[in-house]
């Protein structure tokens, strides 16, 4: 059962009708029994981090996701649930992330760059392109010399930025999958197998 954590901040319908529309069984997590014993846990996220994080903290999430990802049991951010899974963000730097993994987010500052980024672009996958459907206006810089063990997939919006990454049980995509038709669709599937 893959378990999409519900804490108030994330378009939850429609990944699960990208779940159901590839037969995939899915649930609304929304306590520390729900994280712990989902075979895949989702970490989907709209709108700021600061507001994000802290609901996760509130809602005593914060510390279930942090425990299941020492256990090494696979975790996917979408958006700003990817962001999530960083130390911390320009958006809100008085709010923690997870610090599952190292880095912050950036705001997109690069002169005559609309912000937030909406819509289409593409994302280089190594052996592959994907167009991609994106909304933000942070990102992660894309990591140099960490291709292809961490950085999955780049795209540039006035400057490269991670656009999806796999770090062990850890993966994340700062586009939406399940927006992005059906190469998105094909890949969140994928991604839904890795351990």
């Amino acid at each position: 059962m893959i378990g999409i954590v519900d804490y108030g901040c994330g378009n939850l319908r429609s990944l699960e009708n990208a779940l159901e529309a590839m037969g995939l069984a899915s649930c609304r997590v929304a306590d520390a029994a729900g994280i712990a014993t989902a075979d895949r846990i989702i970490l989907p996220g709209v709108g700021n981090f600061g507001h994000a994080g802290r609901l996760l903290a509130e809602r005593r999430l914060d510390a279930p996701l942090r425990e299941r990802a020492a256990q090494r049991l696979p975790i996917l951010g979408i958006c700003l649930g990817m962001q999530l899974l960083f130390e911390g963000s320009g958006e809100a730097p008085d709010v923690p992330g997870l610090g599952l993994l190292r880095g912050r987010c950036e705001r997109f500052a690069v002169p005559g760059l609309k912000v937030p980024h909406m819509g289409w672009s593409a994302v280089d996958l190594g052996d592959r392109s994907l167009a991609a459907y994106f909304v933000h206006s942070y990102f992660v810089p894309a990591w140099p010399g960490d291709r292809p063990a961490q950085a999955l997939g780049l795209a540039v919006y006035g400057r490269p930025f991670l656009a999806a990454f796999r770090s062990g049980p850890l993966a994340g995509f700062q586009f939406h999958p399940e927006k992005s038709g059906a190469q998105g669709l094909a890949l969140l599937k994928e991604a839904l197998q890795w351990s």
